[in-house]
């Protein structure tokens, strides 16, 4: 999965910790989701999103090339 949060939250001016306080998540929790290394619930998905006022898709994507 690829990400847009970083450029997103560095648009808002967010650091990790303070995006990561507003989701109720550990910093190391938006780290992993940064790198494409962890996969948020649909939830946590939905709050990041709002947060940096963005749609799901326009801040998460998923690129499946068996599709």
């Amino acid at each position: 999965m690829k990400t847009k949060i970083k450029e997103l939250r560095e648009k808002r001016n967010l650091t990790q910790e303070a995006l990561a306080e507003k989701v109720d998540v550990t910093r190391q929790t938006i780290l992993f989701l940064e790198k494409g290394k962890y996969n948020p619930s649909l939830r946590l998905a939905y709050k990041i999103a709002k947060v940096l006022d963005s749609k799901i898709e326009d801040v998460f994507s998923f690129e499946d090339e068996r599709l």
